[in-house]
């Protein structure tokens, strides 16, 4: 469905809840191109949004009320378009720029009455042609390189993925006023910077699409490694991350990180089905049920990792983390996964986006390969040089390989530290399970 052209909604949700159902699920396909075409119509990213989420507030009174128009997204961009008309009537009355817009408006056939009156909407703003390309500015304004990270991520989710500001709080366990706050100075940056809201050109895509890609990564993250909380995984968080991937690799086929990120996501997720038991704890790969994995998703990651193969400039560090996770997605065990290549891979990480995080997973590598006590050295040297102090993943991992050498009370004393520095109430019971196993006979 796009601006009115897909099925129509009319008779599908009226009075009541099934009215705002609607106006929810309009919202969350449609928000990106509606926030996209009035920010292309008022040349004003920050207007656009506060357009859009008037526009959002209408709906959700007239909708259950009166019933969905025939024409949901339609009617959403005429609210907005008539929000703007009232915007700059007030910040200019009548001059040159509202009579142009307000002659462009009858020129699309809207009438003066309320939305009530004009169900459909007016189409003349959506132009199948160019929807992705708003669709694209909108993320790239988004994560423009002016705005802090958290800010990125917090306007990426509310303008491009639909999420409201509770959502988005619930999603980074924040409060909802830290949430405004970021996307209020959000705006405010783009403005005062005078950002224009516009497809970069093909340099400036290039340049530009990194703190896109990583945005859509650190929600995927913050989705399927839940820092804190009572969930091991936050599947909304996740599942969003992977449908904005899924858009960015189709507006930019030209970029393979694109498709290498969407590979990444897609191969992490495929094991989502396997990683929690039923009563919600988590479950380690060696005893995974790989049966469980989701074989769709591994096909659509593989196909992906295959395109930013295709582009013939070598993977980047995603493709390569999705090379990484392919290994383990065909492997029919832990045993007869191929660890080697994993370990070459990661050396080619290294070289590509060095960080501790890197080294210990290659540690890791290392020691399904060649053994705990040639890994054990390598995650010694991180501690030494004080990598990851306050993360329960280097104590973890230390404490995993010295329990394999048979140096149990070192090893209870290194997952007692990583207890102790775990914020996710679902890993910490895992660790305290470890603990336990050390304990226990045998």
């Amino acid at each position: 469905m796009a601006g009115g052209h897909g099925p129509a909604l009319s008779g599908s949700g009226g009075p009541g809840p099934a009215g705002r159902d609607a106006v929810a699920a309009v919202w969350r396909i449609e928000s990106a191109r509606i926030v996209g075409a009035l920010a292309r119509w008022t040349g004003d990213f920050a207007l656009a949004e506060d357009l859009a989420q008037e526009a959002l507030a209408e709906a959700l009174v007239t909708w259950p009320r009166d019933g969905v128009p025939r024409r949901p997204a339609g009617w959403l961009l005429t609210v907005g378009r008539r929000r703007a008309i009232d915007a700059f009537r007030r910040r200019a009355a009548l001059d040159e720029r509202y009579a142009v817009l307000a002659h462009d408006l009858a020129e699309g056939g809207a009438v003066t009455g309320g939305p009530a009156a004009d169900p459909d909407g007016g189409d003349v703003l959506w132009d199948p042609d160019r929807v992705d390309d708003d669709v694209l500015a909108l993320m790239f304004t988004a994560c423009h390189p002016v705005l802090s990270r958290e800010a990125g991520v917090a306007l990426t989710l509310r303008v491009v993925g639909g999420l409201t500001s509770d959502e988005i709080a619930r999603a980074f366990l924040v409060p909802t006023a830290t949430v405004q706050a970021r996307i209020t100075r959000a705006k405010k940056a783009l403005r005062a910077a005078g950002v224009p809201f516009a497809v970069p050109s093909a340099a400036e895509r290039a340049e530009r699409v990194g703190p896109v890609l990583g945005v859509i990564y650190l929600i995927f993250t913050q989705g399927s490694s839940a820092a804190t909380g009572d969930r091991l995984i936050r599947f909304d968080l996740a599942g969003e991350a992977q449908r904005l991937a899924r858009v960015l690799s189709r507006l930019v086929p030209e970029e393979p990180e694109a498709h290498g990120l969407l590979a990444l996501l897609e191969l992490t997720a495929a094991r989502f089905p396997a990683r929690v038991g039923p009563d919600g704890d988590a479950i380690l790969l060696e005893r995974q049920d790989r049966r469980r994995w989701d074989r769709a998703a591994i096909r659509r990651g593989r196909a992906a990792l295959a395109r930013a193969g295709r582009a013939g400039r070598g993977l980047g560090a995603y493709g390569v983390q999705a090379a990484i996770a392919e290994c383990h997605a065909v492997a029919p065990s832990v045993a007869e996964t191929d660890w080697r290549r994993i370990v070459t891979l990661y050396d080619a990480l290294a070289r590509l986006a060095p960080s501790p995080v890197v080294e210990l997973n290659r540690a890791v590598a290392v020691s399904m390969a060649r053994g705990p006590a040639v890994a054990l050295p390598l995650v010694d040297a991180l501690a030494a040089r004080g990598a990851l102090t306050g993360s329960r993943l280097l104590p973890a991992v230390r404490g995993e390989l010295l329990a394999r050498l048979g140096r149990t009370t070192e090893a209870r004393a290194e997952f007692a530290r990583a207890v102790e520095w775990c914020g996710n109430d679902r890993e910490r019971a895992a660790l305290e399970r470890r603990i336990a196993e050390l304990d226990g006979p045998g």
